[in-house]
Order: C-alpha cells, then structure tokens, then sequence
C-alpha cells in the first residue's frame, strides 16, 4: 500500500520508518526541508518539501494512488484541512490526523474524519488504570450505532469462560489484553486477573453491559 504522512516530526518519521519496514511505500510531507533528518540515510521513500494541505503537494507524494493518509504535523488546522483534502478531493478512505486541542477532535471527528488527541488519549488511559470503570469507547463507526469499547469487570468474573460473559452481556469479545500483550480469545478462553477486556456492541447498549460487567455471572449458572 502506498501511504501519505504530513509532518516528519517524531511521530511522523518514526510512523514512516516503521511502515516502511513492513513492506509499505511511503511518502513524507514536510515544509521544513530539514525535518527529513530524522528519517535517516537508510529511508527509502519519497521526501516532499511543501504544505501538505496543498493539492499540488500532495499529488506530488501521490496521493491518487495512497491507501492511506496521516496528518500528523504540529498544527491542528493543517492537520484537518489536509486530512479533509484527502478523503474529500482523492477520496482516500483511511484518513487520520493527530489533534492537540481535544475539544477540536470532537467536533472534527462529525465529519467522519478519525483523530488521535494526544492529551486527550495519554489522560484517559491514565484514568483508566486509576479508576477503571465503565465503558471506555475506543472507536465508533461513522454512523455512531456500533463501538468497540473497553469495559471494566468485576472480580466476579474471574475464572469464567469468556463465551459466558458473551452471553450474560450481549457483546462480542473483539480481544484480551493479558499482561500487556493483546490475545483474541476462544470461547474457551477464561477471563483472569489483570485482563482488560475490549468488547464490540451497540452504542445503545452501553448501560445494560455496564451494569452486566458490574454484576457478575448469574447465580447458580456454570462458566
């Protein structure tokens, strides 16, 4: 797949290097000739000095024919713009820009357009593991009726086999992630100790399979 990155900071040499590594090729957009420094000598793709929310630039890094598109530079209105220029102007589906102001991800993201907000993402982690309940939704699908979400269980469900907790909750098990590494658990899985739990389901479903991890197995029903 051919993939468009605007920003050659950190974040995007080091996401450059590591799509490059996995067979993908690659363009970089910067306006700081410079900043291609820090993709080393050993990087094979293409370097493209300019805005990257121009159309002109990005045809240059070409963008007709990309599979996918990051705006990962310092700038959120640059970020934006260049990543509705992809979707809107080369229709290129897989789009997504790095966003440092949260409340602007929000109202960025209604335009179907995915963002990662730095702070936003590091603090709800970090609230996550300090005070880990209900559901945290990670994604939703453009229509918002379907999310994968994290969701927080109680002690009580340790030792049961996740087919049970599929069906006490009404979700699909998506993965595990057990001693920080992810699994995709069988339906013989048994959830233990430490597991974080990412669940698919309906957004209108979200309070019933709260109160569902909260409450435990039914009583007197086997894993």
């Amino acid at each position: 797949m051919h993939i468009v990155i605007m920003g050659c900071g950190r974040v995007g040499a080091t996401l450059a290097q590591t799509l490059e590594e996995r067979g993908h090729s690659v363009a970089v957009i910067d306006q700081d000739p410079k900043a291609f420094r820090r993709l080393g000598s050993g990087f094979g793709g293409q370097r493209v000095t300019g805005p990257g929310f121009d159309r002109d630039i990005l045809a240059e890094a070409g963008m007709a024919d990309a599979g996918a598109f990051a705006a990962v530079s310092s700038g959120d209105n640059s970020n934006i713009i260049a990543a509705r220029v992809a979707r809107e102007v080369f229709g290129v589906e897989n789009v997504t820009a790095r966003i440092y102001d949260p409340r602007r991800a929000e109202v960025f993201e209604r335009f179907g357009i995915p963002t990662v907000a730095t702070v936003r993402w590091t603090a709800h982690q970090m609230l996550r593991r300090l005070l880990p309940a209900g559901a945290e939704p990670l994604w939703r699908d453009p229509s918002g009726g379907v999310q994968l979400s994290e969701v927080h269980i109680t002690p009580a469900w340790v030792g049961h086999k996740v087919s049970h907790f599929q069906e006490r909750t009404g979700v699909r098990v998506a993965f595990l992630t057990r001693m920080g590494e992810a699994m995709l658990p069988t339906s013989r899985t048994v959830l233990q100790e430490g597991d974080l739990v990412h669940v698919m389901m309906y957004s209108d479903q979200v309070a019933d399979v709260e109160a569902a991890c909260l409450q435990g197995p039914d009583e007197g029903r086997q894993p």
